[in-house]
C-alpha cells in the first residue's frame, strides 16, 4: 500500500506555496489593521504592545491547516488501483461465409455447411473486442449483420444461413470482399480483419482478389472447408447435384490457391481441424501487428485509482465550525445532503454518463425486460418493438406511427391485428405493398387478416340466423299455447253439455221407469257409462291444461347460453391461431430482405467475378 501511494493530480501541491504566501500577506495585513498599531509610532508600539497576545489573537494556524487539507484532497491521494479500460479497442472484423451449393458437400460429416457454422461460432467467441459484421455470398453478396459489438446477434443469425436462402446461385467471392471493404470503410476502419470461410476458389477469381488485396490494407484470413478429395453435393431433398451434362458434381478444396490468396492478403490460412487449432491460427497476429496493438492498448487503456481525497474533506468540516459564532450546528445540515446520496439517483446518473438512452433500452431488451426497455428507448422503432413485446399494443402503435417507413407501416399492421382492428391493419399492409410490392410478409399477413374477417362475418351471420330461429320457436310456442287454451274451453263446454244430458237422461229414466224394470242391468250400465265418459273428459281436460308446462324445457335458455359461450371460445381460439401465423421467422425476413436488395441490384451493372451454379 505504501509503495503505491501517490497523487493523481500532483500539480495541485504547488498551491501550498501560494497558500503560504497568502497566509503571510494576510497576517501582515491584519497586524497593520489593529487599532494601536495605527496610533502609536513604531518604536513605541514595539515596546508598549504585547506581541504575544496579539499574535495569539491573530493566529492563522487553523486556516493554514484547512488550506493544506483542501489542497491535498484536490491533489487526489490514492494507493488503491482499479484496472479498467477507458474504452474498447477500435477493431473492425468481418466474417464472410460461402453459401454456394458446394457447401452441401458431405466429405466432412455431416456436411461442410454445418461444420462452417460451428467454426464461425468458435471464432466469434474469441473475437471479444471491437466490432464484427457478417456477410454471406453465393452468386452475389449480402450484408447479414452490420458491424456490431453484439456477438449474440450474429450467433442467432448463423443457423438461418444456407444456400437455399441466397437469391442467386453461384460463387462470387470478389463481390463479398468488396462489400466487406465498403462496410469497414463506412464504419471508419481503414484497416480491418476479414475472416473468409470457403471451400474453394476458381482460377479466374484469383487475379481479381489479388488485385483487391493490393488496393486495400485489410488482412485476409481464410479457413478452408472440406477436403481435397471432395464429395458429391447432397441437396436438402436428398438428391445429388449434377451439372448440365448430367454428371454428378464433386467439388474439391483448392488448398494451394486459397493459401496463396491469404499470403498476398497479409493474412493466415488454415484448413478445418477437429480442435481449435485452426481458429488460433487464423487469429495469430504478426510481430509488427502485436506491437501496434500493444501501443494502442497503452493509449486506450488506463489504470483507474480510487481517490481518498474526499475523505479528507470530512476533517475540514469540524475545523470550519469554529468560525461560526451562532448556528454552528446548522452549518452541518447542508453537508448531510452531500454525504448520503441515494443509490438510485447515483446509478441513473452513472448510466446516463456512459450510455445513451437507446443503449440502456437495448440492454433491458436483451434481458427480456421489455417494459423497462420501452421506457428507456428514444428511437420510436425500438420503443415500439419493446412495447409490442411487453403486450402494450396501443403504446407500440403510437410509437410506430411516429415513423413513416415501410418497416414502420408493417409493424403498425401487426399491432392493429393484435388489437383486432382488422380494417386498419389491412390499410397498413396496403401502404406497405404500395411502396414494396414484393413484400411477401405483408401479403401473407394481409391474407390472414382478410380470412379472419371473413370468418368473423360468417360468425355474425350464423348468430343472426340463430336469433331468428329462436324467435320463430317462441312464436310457434305462443301459437301452441293459444291452441291449448281453445281446447280447454271446448272441454269445459263439453262438460256442461254432458251435465245437461245427464239431467235429461234422469228425466227420461223417471218417466220410463216401468219400461226399464224389465231389464234392470241395462239400466244400471247406462248411467255408469255416462259417469265414465264424464270422468275421462275431466282427465283429458286436466292433461291438456298441464301439457304446455310439462313439455316446455325449463333449461332451454341456459343451454343456448352455454352453446353461445362455447362458440365464442372456439372463435377466439381460431382468431388467436390466425394471429399467431403472423410471420416472425428470421429466415423468411432475411430471405425477403435479400430478395428486395437483389432486385434493386439487377437494375445496375453486373459485378466482377466468376459465377457458377455451385
Amino acid at each position: 500500500m505504501i509503495a503505491d501511494f501517490h497523487f493523481i493530480r500532483p500539480w495541485w501541491l504547488l498551491a501550498i506555496i501560494v497558500l503560504i504566501i497568502a497566509i503571510q500577506l494576510l497576517k501582515k495585513y491584519r497586524l497593520s489593521q489593529s487599532g494601536w498599531q495605527q496610533l502609536l509610532p513604531k518604536h513605541l508600539a514595539s515596546e508598549l504592545i504585547d506581541n504575544k497576545q496579539t499574535n495569539k489573537q491573530l493566529s492563522l494556524t487553523l486556516p493554514f491547516i484547512i488550506g493544506i487539507l483542501i489542497i491535498t484532497a484536490l491533489a487526489g491521494p490514492t494507493w488503491k488501483k482499479l484496472p479498467q479500460p477507458v474504452y474498447q479497442v477500435a477493431r473492425g472484423s468481418v466474417l464472410v461465409m460461402d453459401m454456394s451449393y458446394s457447401m452441401y458437400a458431405t466429405d466432412i460429416a455431416p456436411n461442410r455447411l454445418t461444420r462452417a457454422r460451428y467454426k464461425a461460432i468458435d471464432l466469434l467467441e474469441r473475437l471479444n473486442e471491437g466490432e464484427i459484421g457478417l456477410i454471406a455470398y453465393a452468386g452475389d453478396a449480402f450484408v447479414i449483420s452490420p458491424l456490431t459489438e453484439d456477438i449474440n446477434n450474429i450467433n442467432l443469425l448463423l443457423p438461418s444461413l444456407s444456400p437455399d436462402l441466397m437469391p442467386e446461385l453461384g460463387s462470387n467471392p470478389y463481390a463479398a470482399l468488396s462489400l466487406a471493404n465498403e462496410m469497414l470503410n463506412n464504419a471508419g476502419h481503414l484497416s480491418g480483419d476479414i475472416y473468409w470461410f470457403t471451400d474453394g476458389i476458381d482460377n479466374a477469381d484469383i487475379q481479381d482478389i489479388t488485385q483487391w488485396s493490393r488496393n486495400h490494407p485489410h488482412r485476409l484470413n481464410i479457413l478452408g472447408i472440406g477436403t481435397q478429395a471432395g464429395a458429391p453435393i447432397k441437396l436438402t431433398n436428398g438428391e445429388l447435384m449434377k451439372d448440365d451434362s448430367g454428371a454428378i458434381i464433386i467439388p474439391k478444396l483448392t488448398v494451394s490457391a486459397l493459401q496463396g490468396v491469404a499470403q498476398r492478403g497479409n493474412g493466415n490460412f488454415s484448413t478445418l481441424a477437429t480442435d481449435d487449432s485452426d481458429i488460433k491460427k487464423l487469429l495469430h497476429q504478426p510481430l509488427n501487428r502485436d506491437k501496434e496493438k500493444k501501443s494502442d492498448n497503452t493509449k486506450n487503456n488506463g489504470d483507474q485509482w480510487q481517490e481518498f481525497g474526499p475523505y479528507l474533506l470530512l476533517l475540514v468540516i469540524p475545523l470550519i465550525l469554529g468560525y461560526f459564532r451562532r448556528g454552528s450546528l446548522l452549518a452541518i445540515i447542508p453537508f448531510c445532503f452531500f454525504l448520503t446520496p441515494t443509490q438510485k439517483a447515483h446509478a441513473s446518473l452513472w448510466n446516463d454518463l456512459w450510455k445513451t438512452k437507446d443503449q440502456q433500452g437495448q440492454q433491458h431488451f436483451k434481458a427480456q425486460e421489455y417494459q423497462q426497455a420501452a421506457e428507456k428507448f428514444i428511437d420510436p422503432m425500438w420503443q415500439g418493438s419493446a412495447a409490442f413485446k411487453a403486450g402494450n399494443y396501443e403504446e407500440a402503435l403510437s410509437a410506430f406511427q411516429k415513423v413513416d417507413t415501410p418497416a414502420s407501416l408493417y409493424n403498425q399492421g401487426n399491432t392493429h391485428a393484435k388489437l383486432q382492428q382488422f380494417e386498419q391493419a389491412i390499410d397498413a399492409y396496403n401502404k406497405v405493398l404500395a411502396q414494396q410490392p414484393n413484400n411477401e410478409d405483408a401479403k401473407a399477413n394481409k391474407a390472414l387478416i382478410e380470412q379472419l374477417m371473413k370468418q368473423q362475418e360468417q360468425q355474425e351471420k350464423n348468430q343472426d340466423q340463430q336469433d331468428n330461429d329462436d324467435q320463430e320457436g317462441n312464436d310457434q310456442q305462443s301459437d301452441q299455447n293459444q291452441k291449448d287454451n281453445e281446447q280447454g274451453n271446448q272441454a269445459d263446454n263439453s262438460e256442461k253439455d254432458s251435465a245437461k244430458n245427464d239431467n235429461q237422461a234422469s228425466q227420461d229414466n223417471s218417466q220410463n221407469a216401468e219400461q226399464n224394470k224389465e231389464d234392470p242391468q241395462q239400466a244400471d250400465q247406462e248411467p255408469n257409462a255416462a259417469d265414465k265418459s264424464e270422468q275421462e273428459q275431466k282427465n283429458q281436460q286436466q292433461e291438456i291444461s298441464q301439457k304446455p308446462e310439462n313439455e316446455e324445457p325449463p333449461t332451454e335458455q341456459k343451454a343456448a347460453n352455454i352453446a353461445q359461450a362455447q362458440l365464442d371460445k372456439e372463435t377466439e381460439q381460431k382468431h388467436q391461431q390466425i394471429l399467431n401465423k403472423v410471420t416472425d421467422d428470421p429466415y423468411m425476413l432475411l430471405r425477403n430482405k435479400m430478395q428486395l436488395e437483389y432486385q434493386k441490384r439487377r437494375q445496375s451493372s453486373s459485378q466482377s467475378g466468376v459465377k457458377k451454379k455451385w
